[in-house]
Formats: structure tokens, sequence, C-alpha cells
């Protein structure tokens, strides 16, 4: 079979394929599974062109690290053919344990267990199907590797990841201001002491690429309306567990009933309860939510068509705490008008908080200078306050049904 194939992307224009196990990987069915998981959650809610997938994700950051690559060798940076395709499978698979809406259900279908450990397991299990050609790759994707910029390209500050999806994000949300020069970020990179460096000339592409960085946050990825939508899927789930184990029927695709069912963690994800997981995508849920509008439970069916007629709870976003007595009094007048139980109210009304780091300084962005001096971008001289972007940022939220006339 010709596996010299091509995919043409919108952002990036013709990607290639490196060589026959990207091919093969990517031909692999619980890598074409990521075709029906979509990238940025229930986002479309706000932005109607937000329907790209985590296989456009993947594919995306496979060939910036083609350019990451290209750019190191011709700098004088070894790296063995052997490390490039380790890279490579690395940054391919580095999001293949998403669920259903990527980060929307996140620890809700599998407890306390997040994308990245099942993304492991996936690769520890075809790393068996490909004859242990993933070993290294799996050795860099845990940060293990003793080249330790071969982990930051995968995992840091300024990695493919980030490069990609901030650059997609905002093209398919038409967001401009979260739109980075991915490009000329990779080629002001080097590798000093096995460690990646952004060399001076970059410094202001790294601040914008900072606060394009926070600004997609805020006003994307946290936006109040797909916050509020995602909060009322996981309460779907958690009312559908509810309503199983009280001894109700609950009708949807077996994959879904498999997690409803039964309760998971890191102690018990088995490669049987990865392989189910492998089932599990976009479409049992939005199937399940279609079935769920005309179930007899009040709830159930009232969070469901809430989400598919997008007539979602109000959410107001406040900088402190919500007040107890406010909380409490909402609860009272929903109680009142739906007839439903102190518990049951908390379907309907209910608070949490989100928080946001422009730049971790644990991960530091380092700048090589002309010099040959090396130290952390927040030293580098005319350089934007950095520590206004190091402190974490926290809102709290209270979302409740809107009144009806």
């Amino acid at each position: 079979m010709n596996k010299l194939k091509i995919f043409n992307d919108p952002i990036y224009g013709f990607i290639t394929i490196p060589n026959s196990l990207i091919f093969d990987l990517i031909q692999h069915k619980y890598f074409q599974r990521l075709r029906r998981i979509t990238q940025m959650g229930l986002s479309y809610l706000v932005y109607p062109g937000a329907h790209h997938t985590r296989f456009h994700h993947a594919l995306g950051c496979m060939h910036l690290m083609q350019k990451a690559v290209n750019v190191l060798r011709f700098k004088e940076v070894e790296i063995s053919k052997e490390e490039e395709e380790a890279l490579f499978v690395a940054i391919l698979l580095h999001d293949i344990g998403h669920g259903p809406f990527s980060h929307a259900l996140e620890n809700s279908l599998v407890k306390g267990v997040s994308h990245e450990e099942i993304s492991l397991r996936f690769m520890e299990v075809l790393n068996q199907e490909f004859n242990s050609k993933l070993t290294l790759a799996i050795q860099i994707f845990k940060g293990e590797h003793p080249r330790k910029f071969l982990c930051q390209l995968v995992s840091g500050q300024l990695d493919m990841d980030r490069a990609d999806y901030l650059k997609r994000d905002s093209f398919y949300t038409g967001v401009a201001e979260g739109n980075v020069n991915s490009e000329r970020l990779i080629t002001m990179l080097n590798v000093v002491e096995d460690e990646l460096v952004i060399e001076e000339k970059g410094v202001y592409s790294v601040e914008k690429f900072l606060i394009a960085r926070r600004f997609m946050y805020w006003q994307v990825y946290l936006h109040k309306t797909s916050l509020v939508a995602e909060q009322l899927l996981i309460k779907v789930l958690e009312r559908a567990k509810e309503l199983y184990v009280g001894g109700q029927k609950i009708t949807c695709s077996k994959p879904l009933e498999y997690f409803i069912k039964n309760e998971f963690s890191l102690d018990n994800f088995s490669p049987e309860v990865l392989h189910e997981f492998s089932k599990l995508d976009d479409y049992d849920i939005i199937s399940a939510l279609k079935l769920w509008e005309s179930h007899d439970d009040f709830i159930l069916s009232e969070l469901s068509k809430m989400i598919i007629n997008r007539d979602l709870l109000k959410i107001k976003i406040k900088d402190a705490k919500i007040n107890v007595s406010k909380l409490e009094k909402q609860k009272r007048q929903v109680m009142k008008i739906f007839s439903i139980s102190e518990d049951e109210v908390n379907y309907f009304v209910f608070t949490g908080e989100i928080s946001n780091v422009g730049y971790h300084q644990k991960k530091q962005i380092r700048i090589l200078f002309k010099n040959g001096k090396v130290s952390d971008i927040s030293r580098a001289p005319d350089q934007l306050n950095l520590r206004a972007l190091s402190k974490p940022v926290t809102k709290y939220y209270i979302c409740y049904p809107k009144e009806k006339h």
C-alpha cells in the first residue's frame, strides 16, 4: 500500500506523513476515533465554527514537530533517527486518551484519571502491537528521557501541542487575538545543555504567545456559555448514574452504558476498560441526550433538553466567592418552581470556580542571549512584567435556571 499520503490542512497546507510507522498509527482504530472527539468540547455553542477535532490537532502537532526537528538539526543539534521518530510518535499520540468532548467529561466517566494517564495506557497497548517500536516515545511522553529538550518539545511552556492548539483554535473560532506565529517561534528554538531555549530575537514572539494564550483561556476556553454547557453535561451523566443505581432503566449505546453501570478509577482501569473506552466518542453522548430528552425522569429530561436546544442555565461569573445566602435563595425558588427535593435542586443551582495561570515559573521559558548567556524570560531587558502573568487568577461562578415568562 502507498503510505506516502498527504493531508490538506486549512492552516499549514500540506502535511506529510514522515514514515510507515506513523502511517500505521494514524490508520489504527484508536487514532481514527479522534475524528469523533471535538477539540474544544461544547465551545461550538458559542463559536459555531469550533467543530474541529482532536484528529486535526494531532496531525498539526506532528507537522510542527517535523519543522522543529529540521530547525534544530540545521543549528547542529544532534537528533538521531530513532529520537526523531519517537518525537513524532509521542506528539501524535499525546491526546489519544481524551474522552467525549475532550476536557468536558474528563474525570467524569472515569473518576480521578486524566487524559494523559489514559493516553499512556493506549501507548503501552500500541507498543505491544507494534513490537516495542513505541518504547522511546513513551519514555519521552513520560518526561523520563535524559535529553530534556526532547520531553520539552512534547510537554513544556513552548511545546508543539500549545503551538498548534492556539493557532488552530483561533482559526476555527474566528478569534484573531489568539493567533500566534507558531512557525516563527519554532524558527527561534535552540538547545543549550540539552534544554530547550529561545534565541534572544524571539523574545517578542514569546511575549505575543503568552498574551494570546491568556486571552484564549479567559475569552474562549473558559467562556461562560461553554462552561455552563460542560457543567450541564457532567450533571446529565451524574443523574443517569444515579437513576441506574436506583434501579431505573437507562437507554444509551453499549460503550456509554458500560461506564454508567460501573465505577472506574486508576486502580481498576484494566485493558478491558481501556478497550471499552476506545469505543466512546461524542456521538455516544449526543445520541444519549436525544434519547434522554423524553425520559420519564424530569431532571434527566430537562438537563438533556437544555444542552440539545442550547437553552442553558443562567451563569454569573464574579471575582469574589459566591454569597451563601444568595445561593440558598436561588435553591429555594427553584425547588418551589420545579417541585423538586433539596438534593435534586443541586442539578439546577450550583457554584464552582475557574482559574488560569498565564506563565508557570516552575516551567521556565529560557532565553539564549547573543553573548551566550541563558536566563529566564522574566529577566530579559525591555520585557513585559511577567509577574502579572505568573499569578494564578481565580474566578467564581453560580448557575441557576432562567426565569420563564
